[in-house]
C-alpha cells in the first residue's frame, strides 16, 4: 500500500491485489520509528497514526529483578515525531487502506490471489484467482510484496541468503490494565523462563503485548494451547508484581528469528519488496520499518522509469541500495538476535557472562542495547554527485543520508515542505535565484522532471523559488552545515541527499541531475 501511494504521488496508476478478504488481526508490527512516520507523512497517514499511537523513547532491560540498562533514544525540538510510536499493525493497515481507497490512481482488489506470473515481450502476465473465477491481468511491472512466504518468489525459484536462528517466540496481545509507562521492557533469564527472554510493550486501546521465548524442544502448537498461554502470562504478570490481575486474551501467534535477503530485488519485470525481499528479526523494530524504506525508495525509482525520466539503470540502483540496507540491518540484527536468543554454546556462554557481570559492572551494560532500526545512508550510491562539495562540509546530512528535520515554527517543520520530486534547498539572502540556475531548472522541468526550489534564509520572497522559508537566526543553515554566505542541497524524491554545494552554479546542478537520473 505504501508503494502504491508513493507511485500515485508521482502520477503512476497501480492495481493492488491481495488474496485476503480483510485487514490483518493482532499487533504483528507495532513499533514504528521516526523515519517511518516521516515516510507515512508523505503518503498522508501520519496524523491518524499520531492520534492513535503511543509515543516513547526509553527502553529498560532487567535481570534478576534489577534494572541493568536504560536506553534513552535521542529526541529534540527539531523532531516532529518521537523516536518510536506504538500502533498495532491492523490500525496502520486501516489508515493506509483508507488512503488507497481515496486515491483515484489506486485500484484495490480484495480476494484476488496471484497464482502465476509469466514474463514475456516486456510485460508480466498474471493469472489471478477470485471467488468469481480466474482472470488474466497484464502489467508493465509487478511489485511482489506478498510476504515472507512469497509465492511469487517461490515460483521464480529464487533463494535468499543468510541464516535462521534457533528457537521460537510467542506473541500474546492481552487486554489488561497495568500502571506502567509506555516504555520497552525486556526481562532476561527470569525464574519462570530460565535462559530465555521476555519483552513487553504497551499498545493503544488497553492492550499489552508480551513476547516470550519458548524452551528448547517445545513446538508452536504446544505453546499456543490456552493452558500454556495462561500459565506463562500469569507467571510474567506475577514476576512484575501483578499476580492475580485479571486479563483477557486478544490475539496470539508464534515467530522465529531469521536474517535472510535476496541478493537482487529486481528480476525482469518483477520487483520484490518488504518481507518478500528479505526476512529480518523483529528485535530493534526492523520489519515494517525497513519495508517502509523499501517502499519509499521503490515508489520513486519505478515511477521515474515508467515515465521515461531515467533508464532501467535506476532500478538497478534501487536494488543495490536496498540490498545493501538489508545486509547492513542483517549484520546489526544478527548481533541483537544472538543476545536476545543466543545459539547454544559460545554465544550462550558469552550472553550469560554479560548478564551476570551487569549486576555489578557498569562497563558491560551497553551490550544490552538492541541496536534500534535506523534509516540506511546511501553513502556510495551511484546517484550521488561526483563533483559537488560534499567533502568540504563540516556538518549536516552527507551524501545518501536522509534529511535533517528542523522546526520552523510552533507546528511547522522543514520536512512538511518537501516531497513529491527533487528538492533544491537554496540557502540565500538575495532577492532572486541567479538567472543561469533558473534556466537550468526550467529546462529540467520542461523534460518532466519534478524539481522544487525552496529558498531558505530570506525574510522576503525570493524570485525564482517556489517557496521561501525565513531563517533569521540561522538555525536551519546551522543544522545543514551551510556557511553564512550560502550553499545548497539537492534531495532525491525519497528526500535522501544526492548533492550539496558551498557554491552552486548551473553547470554543477545539471551535472547532479544527470547523475541522479541515469540514461
Amino acid at each position: 500500500m505504501v508503494t502504491a501511494l508513493e507511485l500515485a504521488r508521482h502520477g503512476v496508476a497501480s492495481v493492488v491485489l491481495t488474496s485476503e478478504l480483510q485487514l490483518s488481526q493482532g499487533s504483528r508490527a507495532i513499533c514504528f520509528t521516526r523515519r517511518s512516520m516521516e515516510i507515512l507523512q508523505q503518503v498522508g497517514v501520519a496524523t491518524r497514526m499520531t492520534e492513535c499511537g503511543l509515543p516513547w523513547r526509553f527502553g529498560n532491560s532487567y535481570y534478576q529483578g534489577q534494572r541493568v540498562f536504560r536506553l534513552e533514544a535521542p529526541h529534540d525540538s527539531d523532531d516532529r515525531f518521537f523516536p518510536i510510536i506504538n500502533v498495532q499493525q491492523q490500525f496502520m493497515e486501516e489508515y493506509l487502506h483508507d488512503a488507497c481507497k481515496a486515491n483515484p490512481l489506486i485500484d484495490f482488489r480484495w480476494g484476488n490471489k496471484v497464482c502465476k506470473v509469466d514474463q514475456r515481450d516486456g510485460l508480466a502476465v498474471l493469472e489471478i484467482d477470485t471467488p468469481e473465477g480466474i482472470y488474466e491481468l497484464e502489467s508493465s511491472w509487478v511489485v511482489a510484496a506478498d510476504g515472507g512466504r512469497s509465492a511469487i518468489r517461490s515460483a521464480l525459484n529464487l533463494e535468499m541468503e543468510g541464516a535462521s536462528y534457533e528457537g521460537f517466540f510467542v506473541i500474546a496481545d492481552i487486554k489488561v490494565d497495568l500502571p506502567l509507562p509506555t516504555e520497552r521492557l525486556a526481562y532476561f533469564d527470569p525464574d519462570w523462563n530460565r535462559g530465555n527472554t521476555i519483552l513487553m510493550h504497551r499498545e493503544p486501546h488497553g492492550i499489552w503485548r508480551i513476547d516470550y521465548q519458548l524452551p528448547e524442544g517445545e513446538t508452536p502448537e504446544e505453546a499456543l494451547k490456552p493452558e500454556s498461554l495462561k500459565a506463562r502470562i500469569d507467571a510474567q504478570l506475577a514476576m512484575i508484581g501483578h499476580a492475580g490481575i485479571e486479563w483477557e486474551m486478544d490475539w496470539s501467534s508464534v515467530y522465529s528469528a531469521r536474517t535472510l535477503t535476496l541478493p537482487d530485488f529486481v528480476h525482469g519485470n518483477v520487483i520484490f519488496t518488504g518481507d518478500a525481499a528479505h526476512l529480518l528479526p523483529i528485535f530493534g523494530v526492523r520489519g515494517a520499518n525497513t519495508a517502509f524504506q523499501d517502499a519509499q525508495s521503490l515508489g520513486w525509482h519505478l515511477a521515474f522509469v515508467i515515465k521515461g525520466l531515467a533508464s532501467h539503470a535506476l532500478l538497478r540502483n534501487h536494488s543495490h541500495e536496498r540490498v545493501g540496507a538489508a545486509r547492513e540491518i542483517i549484520e546489526e540484527a544478527g548481533k541483537s538476535t544472538r543476545f536476545m536468543a543466543p545459539p547454544a554454546g559460545g554465544f550462550q556462554l558469552l550472553r550469560d557472562a554479560v548478564l551476570s557481570l551487569s549486576l555489578t559492572q557498569e562497563f558491560v551494560r551497553p551490550l544490552y542495547h538492541w541496536r534500534t532500526s535506523r534509516p540506511h545512508e546511501y553513502t556510495h550510491s551511484m546517484l550521488n554527485s561526483k563533483g559537488d562539495d560534499n567533502a568540504l562540509f563540516k556538518a549536516g546530512p552527507a551524501h545518501g543520508a536522509p534529511p535533517q528535520n528542523v522546526r520552523l515554527a510552533a507546528n511547522d517543520f522543514l520536512l512538511d515542505h518537501l516531497g513529491g520530486g527533487f528538492d533544491l534547498l537554496y540557502f540565500t539572502d538575495a532577492q532572486a535565484i541567479p538567472d543561469p540556475l533558473q534556466q537550468t531548472i526550467a529546462t529540467a522541468r520542461a523534460k518532466g522532471i519534478p524539481l522544487h526550489v525552496i529558498a531558505i534564509g530570506s525574510t522576503h520572497a525570493v524570485s525564482g523559488a517556489d517557496k521561501t522559508l525565513p531563517d533569521a537566526d540561522g538555525h536551519v543553515r546551522g543544522r545543514y552545515g551551510v556557511p553564512a554566505n550560502g550553499g545548497a542541497y539537492l534531495l532525491r524524491p525519497d528526500q535522501h541527499v544526492c548533492a550539496r554545494w558551498l557554491t552552486l552554479d548551473a553547470t554543477r546542478l545539471q551535472a547532479a541531475l544527470n547523475t541522479a537520473l541515469p540514461h
